[in-house]
């Protein structure tokens, strides 16, 4: 049974991306898989990382149960909006919090070179945009997914990270609506 953790990163839960999170999770329970979905915005935690890496900041009950499951995970769906160009910022705060020094990643001493402690798992990147998919990435160079997928997944040992774009989020209509969220679904299904 493939554990899976679906991450939504939008801080409403009557938001697409929401729906788009519980389609995938339906979808993937329904396959038989064992999935879990967090909500960033209903965790309880300073999104701050208030002494960068100077200092280390205890880990609030919600932050301490979201890093157990994705060390559980084999497979991470991030579900999220593209705000000005990047992600929401309790997003930010979470993947500040969670993905650290000694816990994600270690940098070697007196080396350029770092380990890398989420090898082996894969993720699915599902993202909204008020934009046409080709605009956002010609035009700005998909800044949000490259730093997810590049910036911290890679950077973690996560290599392969497939990407969904549900775009011109802002002219669809009910029903178009209702076409992506059986679209993530079916991925939710195929445990992709």
């Amino acid at each position: 049974m493939k554990k899976i953790l679906i991450i939504n990163g939008h801080p409403s839960l009557n938001s697409l991306n929401s729906a788009l999170a519980e389609s995938y999770f339906k979808g993937a329970k329904e396959s038989g898989a064992d999935v879990e979905l967090i909500n960033i915005g209903e965790l309880n935690f300073n999104p701050n990382l208030q002494n960068g890496y100077q200092k280390r900041m205890d880990w609030e009950p919600d932050l301490q149960h979201a890093w157990e499951s994705i060390e559980k995970a084999e497979h991470l769906v991030w579900v999220h909006p593209v705000w000005w160009g990047g992600f929401p910022a309790i997003m930010k705060g979470f993947i500040d919090r969670v993905f650290l020094p000694g816990v994600a990643f270690q940098y070697r001493k007196n080396s350029v070179w770092w380990d890398k402690y989420l090898k082996g798992k894969t993720a699915r990147i599902i993202t909204t945009l008020d934009q046409p998919q080709w605009y956002y990435r010609l035009f700005y160079g998909n800044p949000s997914i490259n730093q997810l997928k590049k910036s911290i997944l890679a950077f973690c040992g996560i290599k392969r990270v497939k990407t969904t774009f549900i775009e011109f989020v802002k002219k669809s209509d009910l029903n178009q609506r209702k076409k992506w969220i059986q679209k993530i679904y079916t991925l939710g299904i195929k445990q992709k």
